[in-house]
């Protein structure tokens, strides 16, 4: 017999379209689920989805994007490391340009600061002592351990927190002279949320060489971008175990950053100054680039004649506080009838030649400075330099800064005295005009218009026949204009 008795046909139909209809109503389902799913996805990615891409946010929760909200002072934050030996003969350099409650951050010390210095002044970057080094497990391998104690104020800074709205770390000594406004407007130009690190290599091949040609220079001062000492901070011990031969914390810094694939970034305002002597020729030359730092103050003459150290940074910083924007910028004009040529270096010098000689001989530096190490040869410096000459062609009469101030006409006015004789006779091949007469030197601005970054500016010059001033009014290069 049969284990089972057929349905009737009526039945088997009905079964049949009962199927039919579960199979259409998952498949409806699954289909509304797909939609479903694939929406909430685009919205939560961002994919193909113009609106979210347009609105999208930077993940960095310590800072707003720079393009909605510019980087100012208060973005900053300064690591300065000093020591109980030279803190009394740099102070002076701090106090140039550190502005109290404006300015943040800390100055380190090797050991506590002597109790003559106490109380600490308000008026100064709040000190700490670092940790000591040896602490370390790789302390007795560490060759300099300066370096590493240099190094881990980076570390030391990051772990006191008060970081908010920080968007840069900045290292410098304690003969570090920074101007600031021009320190924010360059790194304004960068985004703090990516990985950054900003400096400026040795003006001497020799230090390049025995350190690094990819390494910035603390002395000088260089950048970090918030996000970069964010994953660099955790990894700092670490880095100093691989690499406790390295003498010098800079070199530490930048062997770091390269494993974890930072690289530096070069702006040219940034000034180690491994130089001696005189470096009127640097600074009366100096790139079209915002001045931000020098440093090496006490291995230089001052930077002006007949002043001394602490008062010529104060006279720069004087003319600084009316523009900083255009200070040193080398601006080159000519007054035609008499073939002669100004070189305005803005608040601080002005060179006149008795010859007409165009910006691309001028723009190299007179070579009024020495090596940082004596024994070096030749090439000395890592960039163009013009040999001083006794020909009266090609040496220049120097004027330096005696005055900066506002007039009624809303413009910035400069005075620029001549600081010693010329001694040579006239330029005969330019016409026998003599310039001996001049011994000083106006230069006007428009008081509104600040100077922008790596734009070459232009001048005219008006002057009387044997009269003992001239004058020099700043202004835009016209469109094709030739400095020659």
């Amino acid at each position: 017999m049969s284990s089972a008795t057929p349905l009737p046909q009526k039945f088997r139909y009905i079964s049949l379209g009962s199927s039919c209809m579960s199979v259409v109503i998952s498949a409806i389902f699954f289909l509304l689920l797909t939609l479903l799913y694939t929406q909430n996805c685009t919205q939560s990615f961002g994919l193909f989805n113009p609106i979210e891409l347009k609105w999208s946010t930077s993940p960095d929760n310590n800072s707003t994007s720079p393009i909605n909200f510019p980087t100012d002072i208060s973005h900053i934050k300064f690591i300065l490391v000093s020591s109980k030996k030279t803190w009394k003969s740099r102070k002076p350099y701090i106090e140039a340009w550190w502005r109290s409650n404006q300015t943040r951050g800390n100055i380190f010390f090797d050991s506590p600061p002597a109790k003559d210095l106490l109380p600490w002044p308000l008026s100064l970057p709040p000190f700490r002592v670092n940790e000591d080094v040896k602490k370390l497990s790789v302390h007795r391998k560490l060759v300099v351990p300066e370096a590493a104690r240099i190094f881990r104020s980076v570390l030391e800074t990051f772990r006191l927190g008060d970081n908010e709205k920080v968007r840069w770390y900045v290292m410098g000594d304690d003969d570090t002279l920074f101007l600031v406004h021009n320190l924010v407007e360059v790194l304004g130009k960068y985004d703090h949320t990516q990985y950054y690190y900003i400096g400026m290599t040795s003006e001497a091949i020799k230090s390049n060489f025995d350190f690094s040609f990819n390494m910035a220079y603390g002395g000088g001062g260089y950048a970090l971008s918030y996000s970069l000492v964010e994953a660099l901070a955790p990894t700092i011990d670490e880095c100093i175990e691989r690499y406790p031969h390295l003498r010098v914390s800079d070199q530490l810094l930048s062997s770091c950053l390269a494993d974890l694939g930072v690289d530096l970034t070069i702006e040219k305002g940034f000034h180690q100054i491994d130089l001696h002597g005189d470096i009127s020729g640097l600074l009366s030359s100096h790139t079209q680039s915002p001045l931000v730092s020098l440093h090496h103050l006490d291995g230089i003459d001052p930077l002006f004649p007949s002043k001394n150290r602490s008062e010529s940074i104060n006279h720069l910083m004087e003319a600084a506080s009316f523009d900083q924007s255009r200070l040193l910028q080398q601006t080159i004009c000519y007054h035609r009838p008499t073939n002669w040529t100004f070189s305005v270096s803005w608040g601080y010098s002005v060179l006149t030649y008795e010859n007409i000689i165009p910006r691309s001989v001028l723009r190299n530096p007179l070579e009024t400075f020495a090596p940082f190490k004596k024994s070096v040869r030749p090439p000395l410096y890592m960039f163009d330099t013009r040999l001083p000459s006794n020909d009266p062609c090609q040496t220049p009469r120097l004027f330096f800064l005696e005055s900066v101030k506002n007039t009624e006409r809303n413009q910035v006015l400069t005075t620029y005295s001549r600081t010693s004789e010329h001694n040579l006779p006239p330029c005969l091949s330019s016409g026998n005009h003599s310039a001996d007469p001049i011994t000083k030197i106006h230069v006007v601005l428009q008081a509104t218009r600040r100077k922008q970054a790596a734009k070459v500016e232009c001048c005219d010059v008006k002057y009387v026949g044997g009269a003992n001033v001239a004058g020099i009014k700043l202004r835009p290069c016209m469109s094709g204009e030739v400095i020659a």
